[in-house]
């Protein structure tokens, strides 16, 4: 018995530090191999060892050096030497506990260059707020915004607990993500005045409905300001706005909460939120191509500033920009019949296909019924003028996108040729001879940067300008597409606010009128409540939560990111036990 007890007793030391003996054993195993990397020099006494490290930390591992050599009690001193490379060097983004999400959704796309234009700084700001565009109700916004902060409080307790699998692991780690959408969550709820598909009338409806007038149109026919009409057996009261709405005194924050009692409330919401859509997605385009320029003069491609950022912003402009100058304008001017007013599609098609029209003066027609009116009425002929201008501007840009960079890099090449170099497709000149490991990675470092070639073969036309084409190409079918694509702002805002309205009325709005009995209807509403809490929750909250995140995520991968960024990089790890550590668990 006293053996096998002892036999026992080694057994549980053991089994209590086995896990401390595995954890060695990665460790010194990672040692090993690491250093079986290193190159024995000429004397075959002392180790070399090439890496990178971040220049900011050169001090810091300097001090380690030392700290390891008094430690292993060595009399030779470690030397640290900071030696050039052709190679191009690994990405290195510092974060925090609040930046690391927004770093992990930019590097899921793809790693930056080496000095390349980091999105994540911009996505801090505009990923939630595009989230919030199509998640906009201030209730469940506060929710989502709760839950993601009571996970910050334990943010300590969480990051050392295993509970709850890989999903919480995911949920847990975009916390600051989750807290920041919504928070703007909120905020877009508060604008729409949206709250669990209830509306707050905190300062007092700024249209008057009571007030009796007559309005005098152009035509010198007269109707009054409101008047009562049968719609489907009921009374409804027609407002026409020129009167009836308190010019010049809005309601201060979101929309008037009469919209909510409305019954072209459907209506109106949705041209509002489908031109905002239209807005916000030209104006974080326009900003994209504003970072390209960054790049440009950070890698000393100026050729690229002339042929691609310029012609690219001013198409952009002159067909997208144009249209959001049409949509603010048609927003700030009152007209005497909303019926009438002009089409802003119409107006767009219209200016390629009638761009050879003469330009003349209009005139009102109060009996015209299929001309679409243009938008300055008083300037009509000069809307026409600006408008054939900027469709000339736009077909400019095409042929100036597409020729005008391979032409120049061809006359550089061969200007420089008869000095003995080439240039090769990211616009660097090369010696003619040099065929080392020096001028490639010269020229694959500058070629990355650019998107056009490896750098590796000299100047070729042929390839420079099938790259120009497919670029050119890209752009400006893309410029089409992505504005589109910047609706779903508005489907998924919409349907986000007509799920919550349809569990308000037939869930919540239900449980108040159950039955006849006031009593028994104060009992039910609690299990009522809890059901419309869940389907909240599961619906609203989860399902279009996710929803909502894969489309903000799309915007920002296709959308705005490639306006500017290359993305072909790749990521500095440095020696970690705990990174180690962790693929271990793994």
């Amino acid at each position: 018995h006293q053996t096998q007890d002892h036999s026992l007793s080694q057994l549980e030391d053991i089994a209590r530090q086995i896990e401390k003996w595995k954890q060695q054993v990665i460790k010194i195993k990672a040692i090993y191999h690491t250093m079986n990397k290193f190159n024995l020099d000429v004397t075959d006494r002392c180790l070399i060892a090439e890496c990178w490290c971040p220049v900011d930390d050169l001090d810091h591992i300097q001090q380690a050096l030392m700290r390891g050599t008094e430690a292993s009690g060595g009399s030779v001193p470690s030397i640290l030497h900071r030696i050039t490379s052709c190679e191009e060097p690994p990405t290195y983004m510092k974060t925090n506990r609040f930046t690391k999400g927004f770093q992990a959704i930019v590097d899921a796309y793809g790693i930056a260059s080496y000095e390349e234009v980091n999105p994540a700084l911009y996505t801090l700001i505009t990923f939630p707020f595009l989230f919030a565009v199509m998640f906009g109700d201030a209730g469940h916004g506060l929710i989502m915004s709760l839950f993601a902060f009571a996970m910050i409080l334990r943010e300590k307790k969480l990051a050392n607990s295993k509970a709850g699998g890989e999903l919480f692991s995911i949920i847990f780690n975009g916390r600051y993500i989750i807290f920041l959408m919504g928070l703007f969550s909120i905020y877009t709820g508060l604008i729409y005045n949206d709250i669990f598909s209830k509306s707050f009338n905190i300062f007092g409806s700024r249209w008057n409905t009571s007030y009796q007038g007559v309005v005098t149109h152009t035509d010198g026919k007269q109707a009054p300001v409101t008047y009562v009409e049968q719609v489907q057996g009921e009374e409804t009261i027609t407002i026409l706005p020129n009167l009836a709405f308190q010019t010049g005194n809005p309601y201060p924050f979101g929309l008037d909460p009469i919209w909510q009692v409305s019954n072209n409330k459907l209506l109106f919401i949705n041209s509002y939120k489908m031109k905002m859509s239209i807005v916000i997605g030209v104006t974080h385009m326009t900003f994209g191509i504003f970072l390209s320029i960054i790049n440009h003069i950070h890698f000393k491609r100026y050729v690229d500033i002339f042929c691609e950022f310029i012609p690219r912003l001013v198409f952009l402009q002159s067909i997208f920009g144009y249209l959001v100058i049409l949509m603010l304008a048609k927003w700030i001017k009152a007209w005497p019949d909303p019926k009438k007013s002009p089409s802003i599609l119409l107006i767009l098609i219209g200016m390629f296909l009638n761009i050879g029209s003469q330009p003349k003066d209009y005139k009102y027609d109060p009996s015209a019924t299929n001309v679409n009116p243009p938008l300055f009425s008083d300037h009509a002929a000069a809307q026409r003028y600006i408008q054939v201008l900027l469709v000339v501007l736009a077909v400019m840009c095409v042929p100036w996108m597409l020729a005008v960079k391979p032409l120049y890099l061809f006359i550089k090449n061969k200007r420089v040729k008869r000095r003995g170099y080439s240039v090769n497709n990211g616009d660097t000149a090369l010696p003619i001879e040099d065929d080392s490991a020096e001028g490639s990675g010269e020229a694959n470092k500058s070629s990355h940067g650019s998107g056009h070639g490896d750098g590796k073969g000299g100047f070729n036309l042929g390839e420079v300008v099938i790259l120009q084409a497919i670029h050119t190409i890209e752009f400006c079918l893309g410029c089409i597409s992505h504005t589109a694509s910047y609706l779903r702002l508005w489907a998924l805002s919409l349907a986000h606010a007509e799920l919550s309205e349809v569990l308000w009325i037939q869930i919540m709005q239900r449980g108040f009128t159950m039955t006849n009995n006031a009593a028994i209807n104060a009992l039910l509403i609690f299990f009522v409540f809890a059901i419309w809490a869940a389907g909240t929750i599961a619906v609203l909250l989860v399902m279009e939560g996710l929803s909502a995140f894969l489309h903000t995520l799309r915007l920002h991968w296709v959308e705005f990111m490639s306006k500017f960024f290359i993305g072909e990089g790749y990521k500095f790890e440095p020696f970690c036990f705990q990174a180690i550590l962790k693929e271990k668990d793994q």
